[in-house]
């Protein structure tokens, strides 16, 4: 065995037990559940429960356009075949603003289709898997709701993928919360982030080199916000390599407050 060939062999061993020892999986929630984290006006412990008056009125309409059907839970859990192959969604009705449910939903359900469609057609398992995740941060009048969608996508190649697409509200403003509107005009927030995020990847990563954020203030662009903390959800393979799965990155409020806006 040639030195190239140990060299090799060595690093696809790292990358196997790597991913592993992240607890990263690219195989679909099995019924596509939403995972909420109820509202609160301090740290939210597990197990805390909410009252119905902190709850955002439920709105069916993005479930109902989408082809879905509404649990007791308040969940819109969205089953349709195309092609032979499974799409699944599930998001929470109480999230304020459903239009951009809808339309995130549709893209991402309209982008799978076309994919899997498109000639020359595999006849391997395809399967597209979004399930969700919902944060809230400071009181249910004048707080803040997350919604981060973690996206399954089999098209029938040899290595599925996870990404993550996410949507931020301000309950005060009634508006929704971007990139450009979470931190203060003119602030170098990617100089800011990139050390922090770059030093916690490699501490979830270890043994594996990472080099310098390659997409800038797009890295940073799914987020969820709680009382006390900024949650950075980075999609397989957009920083790391593909086999290190898809990573979030959990900076503390307090870190941050020089650029928050």
């Amino acid at each position: 065995m040639t030195t190239r060939t140990i060299v090799i062999a060595a690093a696809a061993a790292f990358l196997v037990v790597g991913t592993a020892a992240c607890g990263t999986s690219t195989k679909p929630a099995a019924s596509s559940e939403a995972v909420t984290t109820p509202p609160s006006t301090s740290a939210t412990s597990a197990g805390t429960t909410t009252s119905a008056s902190a709850t955002p009125a439920a709105d069916t309409s993005a479930c109902t356009d989408l082809g879905g059907t509404v649990g007791a839970d308040n969940l819109c859990a969205v089953h349709i075949e195309k092609a032979g192959s499974p799409i699944d969604m599930s998001f929470p009705v109480d999230y304020p603003d459903q239009p951009a449910v809808k339309d995130l939903l549709t893209k991402q359900r309209d982008q799978f289709v076309t994919a899997i469609e498109d000639p020359p057609v595999s006849p391997a398992a395809k399967a597209l898997d979004i399930k969700s995740m919902a944060y809230r941060s400071g009181t249910p009048d004048a707080g803040t709701a997350s919604l981060v969608f973690e996206e399954y996508w089999n098209l029938g190649g040899a290595h599925p993928t996870t990404s993550f697409e996410a949507l931020n509200y301000d309950l005060s403003k009634k508006a929704p919360i971007t990139f450009d509107t979470l931190f203060k005009p003119g602030s170098n927030t990617v100089a800011v982030l990139d050390p922090i995020v770059k030093n916690q990847l490699q501490n979830q990563l270890q043994g594996l080199d990472l080099e310098d954020n390659p997409a800038g203030a797009d890295m940073y662009k799914n987020f969820a916000l709680t009382d006390d903390a900024v949650i950075f959800f980075i999609s397989q393979g957009q920083w790391t390599i593909s086999a290190a799965g898809a990573q979030q990155v959990s900076i503390p409020r307090t870190e941050l407050a020089s650029i928050l806006a």
